[in-house]
């Protein structure tokens, strides 16, 4: 019996950004304003439909930064720039544009697009069905399990399958461990420094061997013990030194809950996508739609 057919869930930021740098803003549609990020982002995502066959496509967006996250850590997200000016009408236009494909727009409210994500893996995984969550950031491969599949972007031949096999393989930790390895080893994307002389290596190791960062805080403060357990003295520092930083690290790292239901079936128009991708000067993209509305 074959497996059901997956949902898709898109990091439609992540995709929009990525797809806005990677292709020159001369891509201009009917109104010579540039359709770089949109044509690039269905690029993307038709790439995943094609792989994939999902049951449905849904584009998550959410808050830049959610306020409790910014409240743990004001420099969270703190050195990321502005929207590009080329890419809000854009992004303004993506949820009509992507509806017309059949594509779902939902948004996490306060929360931001990475927890929306996480919830529509669970809801899909307790249902008994496989999540494919399509997203450049890598705080998602908690997310990675026998039910939901994170596909990350920017492989030459298409983008990486990540499962925990993969997870592990790349970090060394299981999926569950990436919180407090990012609480540890410090995420620069996001404004989070981390423990001061660990780093990526290090961080894996400790995992490795003592489960969570909330053990390796235990242990730490008892020196002696954690020396015999082989932690250097300057990782033993900064876990002492750090330990209300360091759990307010993996709590900004840690997902929450998003209020959605889960997603019906809901299968691509490529007619109407094709139609809406005309409309706005995309013509070769608009002539692979009409191929496959066929």
């Amino acid at each position: 019996m074959p497996a059901p057919a997956p949902l898709l869930a898109v990091d439609a930021p992540s995709l929009l950004y990525r797809a806005f740098f990677a292709l020159p803003s001369s891509i201009r549609g009917t109104d010579d304003r540039p359709v770089n990020a949109l044509l690039g982002c269905a690029n993307l995502v038709l790439q995943a439909v094609e792989r994939f066959a999902p049951r449905a496509v849904v584009l998550c967006f959410g808050a830049e930064a959610a306020r409790y996250r910014t409240a743990a850590w004001p420099a969270y997200h703190g050195d990321r720039p502005e929207m590009p000016e080329e890419l809000v009408p854009q992004w303004a236009d993506a949820p009509a544009f992507f509806g017309a494909f059949g594509w779902r727009s939902e948004h996490a409210g306060d929360l931001e697009a990475d927890d929306l994500l996480g919830t529509l893996a669970r809801l899909e995984s307790a249902a008994g069905g496989h999540a494919v969550l399509f997203t450049g950031d890598r705080d998602m491969f908690q997310c990675a399990s026998a039910q939901v599949t994170v596909l990350y972007p920017g492989a030459k031949d298409g983008p990486t399958a990540m499962g925990p096999d993969e997870v592990r393989a790349k970090y060394g930790v299981d999926p569950e461990q990436v919180p407090d390895f990012i609480a540890l080893r410090g995420d620069p994307s996001d404004g989070l420094p981390g423990a001061k002389g660990i780093g990526e290596k290090g961080a894996a190791e400790m995992l490795r061997a003592h489960g969570s960062l909330e053990a390796l805080l235990a242990l730490a403060q008892d020196g002696v013990a954690a020396r015999a357990a082989g932690l250097k003295p300057r990782a033993i520092g900064a876990l002492v030194d750090q330990a209300d930083e360091l759990r307010a690290f993996k709590d900004i790292a840690t997902l929450r809950d998003v209020a959605v239901q889960r997603p019906v079936d809901a299968p691509s128009d490529w007619a109407a996508a094709s139609t809406a991708a005309a409309e706005r000067g995309m013509g070769r993209l608009a002539d692979r739609l009409a191929a496959l509305s066929g």
